[in-house]
This record gives C-alpha cells, sequence and structure tokens, in this order.
C-alpha cells in the first residue's frame, strides 16, 4: 500500500472521530482497531472507510457461502495476513481482505507461489477470521470436536486459562461481530447455542429467529467466557444459570444488554437481550394505533385515578405501550412512580424501582410502600396475584391512576383473568377504567416491497430486510372502554364471552379487524395477522 493510501485512510478516520484520534497518537493499522476494540467505529465502517481510499469493492458476508479451500496455502498464512482466497482461475486470484496493509506482500507471494495475478475486495475482520477457520480448518476442528466434550469444558478450562482465551484480539473481534450484525439487522435477541457438533447463533428480528451463523464448536469456550466477562458474570461457572447485565456502544449505537446463560446438555445456552438507547422514541403515535382509537385511549389515560390494563403474550409489546404511556402523561406537575421486572429504559423524571425478590422486594411489597411516596401515576410491571391486585384496586380507589399489565389474549380475557384471582367483581368495575388488548406483526419492506430481493440495484437479496420481505413492526389492538353496561356485566362476574359481546355492542373493535385494516392499507400481510392471532 502507498503512503498516499495510508494518509488517506488516517485523514478519514481523523475527520470523523477528531477528539479520540487525537489523544490516541497511534500509527493508522493500530488506531484503526484501537478505535474498533473501543467500539468508537465498527468494522463495517473500516471497511466502508478502505474501499474508499484504495478503491477496491466490498464484497456482502452472503456472497462466500459456496467458497472452497484452495490447495497448498496454509492456514497459518491467511491467519497471519488476514486475506482468504474466494474465486480464481488459470490466471489470476480474487483475494478477500480485512485491511490494505500487507497488498504489496500478497501481491509478490501469490505471484512467486501460483503464477497468479491478485484481485483484491473488503470484508468484515471478525467474519473473514470466521471464514478462514471454518474452511481451513475444518478437518482440525472435527478431531477437536471428536476427542472434547462440552460437558466437561468445565473440568478441564480454569479461570484464569478462559480468561486469556477470552481476551484474545480474534474473539473480542468476533464477539464484537455478533453485536455489530444484531445491531445492523435491528434484532432484539442474541442467541449463543452449542450444539453436538457446532456453535450456532441466532438472532431474533422482528420477533422471528434467524440463524446468521455458525461455527467449529472448539471456538465456543472462548465465546461463551467472552460473553460472561463483558456480563460480569463467572465464568468458570457453567453448571448453574446465571444473569448480568452490560452497557456497549457499537459504532454511534448505544445499548443496554441483558446477559441469561442456563446449562443444556451440550453446554450453556446463551441469551442477550438488546435494549437500544438511540433507536426507541417513546410515543403513542409510533405504537401503530389509529387515529380514533388513539383518540379514545389518549382520553382514558387522562383520568385522574382508576386502572387501565395493556394484555397480551409475551413479545406483544406491552412494555413499549406502557413507556409511551408515561411518556405522554410525563410532565413536572405528575409524581410517576413505577416498580417493574427489570427497569428496561431509563426515563427522566421517573421514580423507577425494580423487583428483588431475594430481599423480599416483589411486586406486591413495592406496590404496598409506593402508595405511601405521594404519586400521581404508578405503574405496576405486570399483576401477577391477588395481593398485587388488591393493593393495586386499592391505589386505584383512594386516587391514583394505575398502569399494569395481564398475561392474557383478549381485553374481556383481564376480566376472567382477575376474577380468578380472587378478586371481587363489584372492586373490579369500580377501578377498571379501559384494557387495551395488542399484538405485533412485521410491517412489508418499503425497499423490496415484501419481495426480498432488490430490484431496483443489483437483483440480489434485500439489504434492508436481509431477504425476509419485512422491516420492523407496528402493534394491532383491541380498546375495551368500560361503560355502565360493562360495569354491570363485571360486577355479576360474568365470563368473557358475555364481556366480549356488551363491549363489541358498544363499538369495541377486535383485534383482527384491526390488522385486516393495515393490510388494505398495505402496512402489513393477511399472513402476519393470521400468525399474530392465531391464539384468539
Amino acid at each position: 500500500m502507498n503512503c498516499s493510501t495510508f494518509e488517506n485512510i488516517n485523514k478519514k478516520l481523523t475527520a470523523l472521530y477528531p477528539d479520540y484520534v487525537n489523544s490516541s497518537g497511534h500509527g493508522s493499522r493500530e488506531l484503526d482497531w484501537e478505535l474498533c476494540s473501543k467500539g468508537v467505529v465498527t468494522e463495517q465502517d473500516l471497511v466502508r472507510i478502505y474501499s474508499e481510499s484504495t478503491g477496491f469493492n466490498i464484497t456482502d458476508d452472503d456472497e462466500l457461502e459456496n467458497v472452497e479451500r484452495y490447495p497448498g496455502i496454509s492456514i497459518d498464512y491467511l491467519n497471519g495476513k488476514c486475506c482468504l482466497p474466494i474465486k480464481w482461475d488459470d490466471n489470476s486470484m480474487h483475494i478477500l481482505l480485512c485491511d490494505p496493509y500487507d497488498t504489496d506482500n500478497i501481491i509478490y507471494m501469490f505471484k512467486k507461489l501460483f503464477g497468479k495475478d491478485t484481485v483484491f475486495s473488503f470484508a468484515r475482520r471478525s467474519f473473514l477470521e470466521r471464514k478462514i477457520n471454518m474452511i481451513y480448518s475444518s478437518e482440525s476442528a472435527q478431531e477437536d470436536e471428536t476427542s472434547l466434550s462440552i460437558g466437561s469444558l468445565g473440568a478441564i478450562e480454569s479461570e484464569e486459562t478462559l480468561r486469556s482465551l477470552a481476551s484474545e484480539a480474534k474473539i473480542v473481534r468476533l464477539v464484537n461481530d455478533i453485536f455489530t450484525r444484531a445491531v445492523e439487522m435491528g434484532a432484539s435477541d442474541i442467541h449463543i447455542e452449542p450444539e453436538e457438533e457446532r456453535l450456532v447463533i441466532r438472532l431474533r428480528v422482528d420477533g422471528i429467529l434467524h440463524e446468521i451463523s455458525t461455527m467449529p464448536l472448539s471456538q465456543y469456550p472462548a465465546v461463551a467466557s467472552r460473553i460472561k466477562l463483558v456480563g460480569g458474570l463467572n465464568i468458570a461457572e457453567n453448571r448453574r444459570p446465571q444473569d448480568g447485565r452490560t452497557n456497549l456502544r457499537i459504532g454511534k449505537s448505544e445499548m443496554d444488554v441483558r446477559i441469561s446463560t442456563i446449562p443444556i446438555m451440550s453446554g450453556e445456552s446463551i441469551v442477550m437481550r438488546i435494549l437500544r438507547k438511540d433507536s426507541m422514541e417513546f410515543n403513542l403515535q409510533n405504537t401503530g394505533m389509529g387515529d380514533v382509537m388513539r383518540g379514545k385511549f389518549e382520553k382514558l389515560i387522562s383520568i385522574p385515578h382508576g386502572i387501565i390494563l395493556v394484555v397480551g403474550p409475551t413479545g406483544s409489546g406491552k412494555t413499549t405501550t406502557l413507556y409511551s404511556i408515561m411518556t405522554t402523561l410525563n410532565t413536572p406537575e405528575k409524581k410517576i412512580i413505577t416498580i417493574e421486572d427489570p427497569v428496561e429504559y431509563r426515563i427522566e423524571r421517573l421514580s423507577q424501582m425494580q423487583v428483588n425478590p431475594r430481599i423480599g422486594l416483589d411486586f406486591a411489597n413495592g406496590l404496598r410502600h409506593i402508595v405511601r411516596q405521594d404519586p400521581d401515576v404508578i405503574l405496576v410491571g405486570e399483576i401477577r396475584d391477588r395481593e398485587t391486585a388488591d393493593i393495586a384496586i386499592n391505589a386505584a380507589l383512594t386516587g391514583h391512576l394505575v398502569l399494569s399489565t395481564l398475561h392474557t389474549n383478549d381485553a374481556a380475557g383481564a376480566i376472567s383473568r382477575l376474577l380468578d384471582m380472587g378478586v371481587e367483581g363489584f372492586l373490579i368495575s369500580s377501578a377498571l377504567y379501559g384494557v387495551l388488548s395488542q399484538r405485533l406483526v412485521r410491517k412489508i419492506c418499503p425497499k423490496c416491497n415484501g419481495s426480498g430481493v432488490d430490484y431496483n440495484y443489483t437483483g440480489n437479496k434485500c439489504k434492508t430486510c436481509s431477504a425476509t420481505g419485512f422491516r420492523g413492526r407496528t402493534g394491532i389492538f383491541e380498546l375495551m372502554v368500560i361503560n355502565d353496561e360493562l360495569r354491570a356485566a363485571i360486577t355479576k362476574a360474568s365470563d368473557s364471552s358475555t364481556i366480549s359481546e356488551i363491549a363489541r355492542k358498544n363499538g369495541m373493535r377486535n383485534i383482527i379487524e384491526d390488522g385486516m385494516d393495515k393490510v388494505a392499507a398495505g402496512i402489513t400481510t393477511e399472513s402476519e395477522i393470521n400468525r399474530a392471532s392465531s391464539n384468539l
């Protein structure tokens, strides 16, 4: 690489990140990876800068699915130069690079040893290293996996060894790459799953799990240890479940990451929930609620006292809706206190308490103390039992607005659930003002219009939606506002079908009807509505 290219890369990084670069004093190559390891710049950013500075193209990950081993090249050389032959003919060879700093040496070696001219393109370093090891060390990896049982890792790996593995630059880059891919794809969860013969990485995007990578099982101990180290977990413990939390910065994205590990037959299943700080804007308009329903709901949450419930299964967006309500109500004139399990997002002016069963701080106990704090609005993460329900209803009847959730399939089911807990019907009818039931459905990708193919450009897989045809999610809802007729039915402890019939007669539209409105508007598909409402 000539000096002008070297200087060009340095100038681009200095222009993009002046504060960090001016304080580092490193040369360009060291600076690149210093920035990357600190999370100041992503590997994708570096690849783009390299491409702009050299004129070499960028090769997408999905173009490398069928790369074969080229005979006569050692894995040590490829790892040392971080390069990978991906295509070749009699005269030339296309080589993938992670950076441009050794191009002169690579050109010389391939011309001298194989008589071939070289063509270069770039890929992310962690992806390239993983690809090299998958292609060129598959035989040795299989030998390692045959002779090493994951179940015995805890016995043969000392904590010092695991810490050393977790701190290797290659493993740091690999784990950073997993987080980067998750951010790029808009994933909510990362699943690290050891199987009998491989390690599988899956991402949950828009509610659906996608397998994005596999790697030799021999890399599992280092990957697991790195994640535990980042999350403040005991890296030598693999027999008990552990929970941890960390803050990360990937490029310009800041996130909280909740980490959960459980022992399974083939090792430990590691799941990381990603909570993006930079992309969450809590607003009822962003939930997908139609204008008419949102107007009714905003009027409902403006009442000074009473209970409003948001219901639906796990992963239906209840937390986002509750935070959107909190944001709407969050003014200097109001005291808002929450008790959550866990606190997912921190919001200015809210007094947020986290459940801690180890010291006896559950929803009921926390709520009992919250009512002594002179709150105007109380958020209870979930009503799980009779005691919590009784305290919440008492708070609502004594002048507080109480917001909470229940795990029920529809709005009318919330009444039955409270009755099943043992709450008296006359108390429910006196305190409850409304129930919002919801689901999340995927939205049609605006780039490929749901086809998964980017016809406007290359005809290749659509990068906006990763060829799924969907990008992002929106809510579908039913809102039951409690009127006098419903109060009378609730007082009589009527069943959910009767409650639903009365609500429908008074104008409530169900979730499927709201969903079909979004199908007609071109927002989602009928199959998505059917998937989300299959248990109704």
